[in-house]
């Protein structure tokens, strides 16, 4: 189950090298610092790490959703919050343009954020609504071909940074026969008047990731910045959820396995009682549960991307592949950090990191509890 294609497997060790040669270097440097990776960007934009699952009209790598998979994977092994750029940049910013957008829309901001000249964001969570649509306050109303949006998003990955092109929000726009909300997408280009990006939040983790509240009053954009059609933008984010989930499974794959490279390398390293700590049965065995989680995790996330790429249904696997391999990371991180003692403590090792930055795969793009109702759904074991 875990092999790979040889397309795949020259791809993950090209990615492997750059992470543990470019950015494993800097990590600590630009964690501490809470700093943007600049930098990484561009030179993952120049690999074509962008551009992988899009076809090549757009200058894309015509490669697929498991190609971005398995590049996430060795990006988070070493860095997550570098990962988690790359994977908001094409799964929340990009994917949606390239799924639902006009051609119009495509040829104006696709070459440049499958490139990685810029990188776009998707604003859904608000102060008071995240999983549940009818909790959405943000309004877009239409005046004389435009839309006014007034309203508040929170927790939105990469969209204040100096490269950030659009951001791409759900507002309500209605409501239907039923009473209900009718809930479109709408591109807000950046630095639209009205559109304020307020101050960037001091996170637990991910700290060289850009994260912002954003501020819309009385913003406008055009009529034809609509996303998809009217009333399914919240369908057609779901959608893209669903997908998501494969790539933050492959990121906290990779978590969990630089846990255990981590931990590994330090139980060889460090003696007591005359001997490596992992020859004691207790490191040694902790360890070993550690790889098995990081395993089990890859095998979840491949498995869910060929169903993908099969065109059949995986809603199911993928809410399943999401939780296995965000517990995987978090209780990996934890027993790294045991097994690494005082120096698991310290900011300047990677398992300090991966302690912190792992907690939040257990949150975004759908919590643990989501993904538990999303399979209880599945298995017909509730109507919700």
């Amino acid at each position: 189950m875990a092999e790979l294609e040889e397309h795949y497997a020259d791809l993950k060790k090209t990615v492997a090298q750059f992470a543990d040669t470019v950015v494993a270097p800097v990590s600590a440097e630009l964690d501490r610092e809470h700093r943007f990776p600049y930098e990484i960007v561009a030179r993952m934009g120049e690999m074509g790490l962008f551009g992988l699952p899009f076809d090549e009209e757009f200058g894309g790598q015509g490669g697929d959703y498991f190609a971005l998979a398995v590049a996430l994977e060795e990006l988070g092994r070493v860095d997550q919050s570098v990962a988690i750029t790359l994977e908001a940049g094409v799964s929340l910013g990009a994917m949606p343009i390239y799924r639902f957008g006009t051609p119009g829309q495509k040829e104006r901001w696709l070459p440049d954020l499958v490139a990685g000249r810029k990188i776009a964001a998707f604003g859904l969570t608000e102060p008071d609504a995240g999983s549940q649509a009818s909790q959405t306050r943000t309004t877009a109303r239409l005046d004389n071909g435009e839309w006014v949006i007034n309203g508040a998003k929170q927790f939105i990955t990469n969209s204040g940074t100096d490269i950030t092109s659009l951001v791409i929000v759900t507002a309500v726009t209605g409501t239907r026969d039923d009473g209900s909300k009718e809930i479109s997408a709408i591109i807000v280009p950046s630095g639209t008047p009205g559109f304020t990006v307020e101050p960037a939040y001091d996170k637990v983790g991910w700290r060289a990731s850009d994260t912002h509240p954003l501020t819309f009053t009385d913003c406008r954009v055009p009529e034809e910045n609509l996303l998809g059609d009217r009333g399914r933008g919240y369908a057609n984010f779901l959608s893209i959820l669903d997908e998501g989930r494969i790539a933050i499974s492959a990121l906290a794959t990779g978590a969990a396995q630089g846990c255990v490279d981590e931990s590994v390398r330090y139980a060889r390293e460090r003696r007591t009682f005359g001997k490596p700590i992992g020859a004691h049965q207790a490191v040694g065995f902790r360890i070993a549960r550690m790889a098995a989680r990081a395993y089990a995790a890859r095998c979840a996330y491949y498995a869910v991307a060929r169903l993908m790429l099969a065109g059949k249904p995986f809603k199911k696997e993928a809410a399943i592949a999401k939780l296995l391999s965000s517990e995987a990371a978090m209780d990996n991180a934890r027993d790294a950090t045991q097994v690494h003692g005082g120096y698991g403590f310290m900011n300047e090792y990677a398992v300090a990191r991966h302690y912190r930055d792992s907690k939040v795969l257990e949150i975004g793009e759908g919590t643990s509890e989501v993904q538990l109702m999303l399979i209880a759904r599945e298995l017909g074991l509730t109507d919700e």
